[in-house]
């Protein structure tokens, strides 16, 4: 079932999500439901606070943004150990925020803890435009947007622009929730 994304302005977008365990009720068709969610959006990650749900639960496809393949994978109680003293700036945007998008400064590489929709637990390096989007997603799982890695000056130039999306004044062409 293709769920509606919470846009900008909902309070669960700031809530740190509570850990997942394999008693979760619902928690395959949540994971299902985000994948196709995601497909519908043409995203490439989503996590579950954007689909009103303060899990530590997220899910990214890179496999049409890389040229090694990328991943479509699950992540669940994903801790960053370690981010990269090397960093890249990207334009980055959110489909809780249709139609911003903004250069961010993120590490290049990662080194992630995490487990999957069978809860097996993974500890991998990943690096380019997949780690930039893990690190998107897990921000979201602690309560963190990609707004917040800009300046306060932008943030405050953007304020017009993400009223309108709170208010329900913009194009997504996927359901969303305001």
């Amino acid at each position: 079932m293709i769920l509606p994304i919470l846009a900008y302005g909902a309070g669960v977008l700031r809530a740190p999500g509570r850990e997942v365990t394999p008693e979760e009720p619902g928690l395959q068709k949540l994971i299902t439901d985000m994948w196709q969610t995601l497909n519908n959006a043409g995203g490439v990650g989503l996590a579950a606070q954007q689909v009103n749900k303060a899990l530590l639960l997220f899910i990214v496809d890179s496999t049409n943004a890389v040229d090694d393949g990328g991943i479509r994978q699950v992540f669940i109680n994903a801790r960053i150990l370690e981010y990269s003293e090397t960093t890249c700036s990207d334009a980055e945007g959110c489909l809780s925020i249709p139609g911003i998008w903004e250069e961010v400064i993120r590490a290049e590489r990662i080194t992630i803890q995490y487990q999957d929709e069978h809860f097996i637990m993974h500890t991998r390096v990943f690096e380019g435009v997949t780690a930039r989007m893990i690190q998107h997603e897990y921000d979201h799982t602690q309560g963190k947007l990609y707004l917040d890695c800009l300046k306060p000056l932008r943030r405050k130039l953007l304020q017009g622009k993400l009223q309108a999306v709170m208010k329900g004044r913009v194009e997504s062409g996927y359901p969303m929730k305001f």
